[in-house]
């Protein structure tokens, strides 16, 4: 049988690099087709040397004449072009798990060449959800959730294909601050949110995670990924973080999908679809905890705003989620370098999405272009 063919945007991050580990487990049944990375081109070098890639791409040009030098036998390319071409590779699957909106225009180059895509980088059906499933529909390609909630979602909706869905629940450890009131989360420090009590991921999803603007942009992709209103969405905070989500059928039937707080467990999902891959390890202990008392709370949306803005987002459509994920991308990146605060982020989201003037049905040269203005405008009316 022959190999799976895999991309990977964003191969130095978290996602990129457990990836590589089911990759590494199971090298009868994938190669690696191309890399990216920013600016860890040290764990790129040493992916190459041990997945050995067809090509490569990095953000400087100086890393990349660097690489090509020493790996001769390695296309590699630069820069924004260089993704684009990373995702136009002929692969058989690609796993985008870059950061932030730079995984729009490479996620729908690639599904325009027919790739399936393994999805990592909510932003992109977050400004874009209504282009990106088009193409999805238009080119028959599949459509690979990697989050944890909603891979759960996913598996949990197999075997159950046009079966009336009332409720997906979607599930939220509550991050750091479970429990804090709003004039508490103002002491909140870059320190204090970055301490996660479950999971292991990038410095901007753990502060997105501590403000719930994470579970904001999960609702609004599951939206899109599983063709459900936004109301029809309701998250459920659950500090054990083993149900990874859930789905209520029309019969009032739940199906949930359980397992340990382990990302490469959906990674392996999304690369062995429609097979389940082997995983080395222990499963769910139910005799102790955390998985022998699992306990539901609905999330308190006074004190974290982030959740109701990017509900009213999502139901405001047309250019108001590519504007809120912009603003919040640029003041996130303001809070860790100490020039925010933390409750500074909702009430800036709020007052950028209130002079915001809606676009109704942007294209991807629109989205683009309001993407860069509310950037711009977020740092210079917002960021001291």
């Amino acid at each position: 049988m022959a190999r799976k063919k895999i991309t990977i945007l964003g191969s130095t991050g978290s996602i990129g690099t457990q990836t590589l580990d089911v990759i590494a487990q199971h090298k009868d049944r994938f190669e690696v087709a191309a890399l990216t990375c920013g600016k860890n081109v040290e764990l790129l070098r040493k992916q190459i040397r041990k997945f050995r890639p067809q090509l490569v791409c990095t953000s400087e040009e100086s890393d990349a004449l660097e690489l090509q030098k020493e790996f001769p036998h390695v296309d590699v390319r630069t820069g924004e072009r260089g993704l684009i071409d990373a995702a136009e590779t002929e692969t058989d699957l690609l796993v985008n798990s870059l950061m932030g909106m730079r995984g729009m225009v490479p996620t729908y180059r690639a599904i325009e060449n027919g790739t399936d895509i393994a999805l990592a980088n909510k932003e992109t059906l977050v400004t874009g959800g209504h282009l990106i499933m088009d193409a999805v529909k238009r080119n028959g390609v599949k459509m690979l959730p990697v989050d944890s909630e909603h891979s759960a979602i996913f598996q949990c909706l197999q075997g159950n294909a046009g079966k009336k869905i009332r409720r997906i629940l979607l599930t939220a450890s509550g991050g750091p601050f479970r429990g804090w009131n709003y004039s508490q989360l103002k002491t909140v420090t870059p320190e204090m949110a970055l301490k996660h009590p479950n999971w292991t991921m990038g410095r901007k999803i753990t502060i997105d995670s501590a403000s719930m603007m994470n579970k904001g942009l999960e609702m609004i992709e599951a939206k899109w990924l599983f063709g459900v209103d936004i109301d029809d969405i309701q998250v459920l905070v659950h500090p054990q973080s083993i149900v990874h989500s859930a789905v209520e059928f029309d019969d009032t039937t739940v199906i949930a999908q359980m397992g340990k707080t382990d990302m490469r467990i959906p990674i392996s999902v999304a690369l062995g679809y429609p097979e389940r891959l082997h995983w080395d390890g222990e499963g769910l202990d139910f005799f102790t905890a955390p998985a022998n008392n699992l306990t539901f709370e609905q999330p308190d949306t006074a004190a974290f705003r982030c959740l109701p803005i990017a509900v009213s987002a999502s139901k405001e459509g047309g250019s108001c989620p590519a504007v809120m994920n912009a603003a919040n991308e640029v003041l996130v990146q303001a809070f860790l370098d100490h020039r925010i605060g933390f409750t500074d982020i909702p009430e800036s989201i709020e007052k950028i999405l209130s002079q915001h003037h809606k676009v109704e049905n942007p294209d991807l040269t629109q989205i683009l272009e309001i993407d860069r203005e509310t950037r711009e405008k977020t740092y210079t009316d917002f960021i001291k």
